[in-house]
């Protein structure tokens, strides 16, 4: 493996002297996401396998090529797992295209997000250099939290190495449930029902049905499924997944998907297809115009992503919310940090970072 790091040090200093470009690619199962990659492809997914992994201690640390089945499979065996539930989006999916991209599943309303689970990563800079920050037990406090600023970076500020990540037990119980309501009606209860002690793990809205997946245990399950009332829905796991890996009708075809980020209480938008998850906070959109979503987004304090779209319409509108001035400074500062020649995924999350 040391080798291969250093084959990769050469490669940053060459592209580094001259002005060229790396694109970080992984398993490529997440390469739709954010701008299109340009620069000489840097394979990264041989860099593999489980280093430590510590089932007492709630804490695995993987190299950043080990594909998310195989770690999956291995917690599974400890009962325990990844409870963010990472979409996967393909076999190919690895532990540093989780940690790159930053998404997470169903259950992100109930546990937290990848970032919140990342204790320690190992990072090759655009200097080099290999740096370690966090741990397996406590976080980095020196300026940034780097672990968690790494995700969702998208590549931009360095090869990922290795990873510690906390894991949680998987549930003892669960039970999903549905209900007829209009989106309005929907809304209402998720936040109404989000602020009671009901152990609720999951929620989607689509198409006149909420579905409500309850997690944790026994005893908690079935007094929340007999309060609640709900139609218990029979395949429940396969339901869950086809929404995290995005298999379901709702997410195929060509049209551009937005990923709209806003305060749960929001009232519906009227701004297109909606798909709704995470209690409200995030609510996916088919088609629509950019400026109008964007705005809408903005207006009701959140943020609008293009998740899926073709080169042209990224160029065009970008894949991210506009920053701020003080939040592109800063952007820019950390950039220069870590990768001072511009060498790794330009223009993966901001043109000109």
């Amino acid at each position: 493996m040391e080798t291969l790091i250093d084959d990769w040090r050469a490669r940053i200093a060459a592209a580094a002297g001259s002005g060229g470009k790396l694109a970080i690619r992984g398993g490529g199962s997440k390469c739709f996401y954010g701008g299109p990659e340009t620069g000489e492809r840097l394979d990264v997914a041989v860099y593999s396998g489980i280093v430590a992994y510590e089932p007492t201690e709630l804490v695995v640390t993987a190299r950043a090529g080990t594909g998310l089945r195989e770690l999956a499979a291995t917690l599974a065996e400890k009962g325990q797992g990844l409870v963010f539930e990472p979409p996967h989006f393909g076999a190919a999916a690895t532990v540093g295209g989780m940690l790159a991209s930053g998404l997470s599943g169903p259950r992100r309303q109930a546990v937290g997000a990848v970032r919140d689970f990342v204790l320690g990563v190992k990072l090759l800079n655009g200097s080099g250099e290999v740096l370690s920050f966090g741990g397996q037990v406590m976080k980095n406090v020196a300026g940034y939290d780097v672990p968690r600023l790494l995700a969702g970076s998208l590549g931009t500020l360095g090869v990922v190495l290795e990873v510690s990540i906390k894991v949680l037990p998987l549930p003892v119980a669960e039970k999903t449930l549905r209900f007829a309501l209009d989106e309005a009606a929907a809304l209402q209860k998720l936040n109404q029902w989000g602020g009671r002690p009901l152990p609720i793990s999951a929620s989607a809205w689509h198409d006149g049905l909420l579905t409500l997946r309850l997690s944790g245990a026994a005893a908690a399950v079935a007094a929340a499924e007999r309060e609640l009332a709900g139609e218990v829905l029979a395949d429940a796991d396969a339901f869950w997944d086809s929404l995290r890996e995005q298999k379901q009708a709702f997410f195929l075809g060509d049209a551009p998907l937005w990923r709209l980020s806003l305060p749960s209480v929001t009232p519906p938008q009227a701004l297109g297809e909606t798909l709704i998850e995470w209690g409200g906070a995030q609510r996916w959109l088919r088609g629509g115009d950019a400026r109008r979503i964007r705005a809408a987004a903005a207006k009701a304090g959140g943020h609008a992503t293009l998740f899926r779209g073709d080169d042209a319409l990224k160029t065009e509108v970008g894949v991210f919310q506009p920053l701020t001035a003080p939040l592109a400074r800063i952007h820019r500062h950390l950039k220069q940090a870590f990768d001072p020649q511009g060498v790794f995924n330009p223009g993966r999350m901001y043109p000109g970072l």
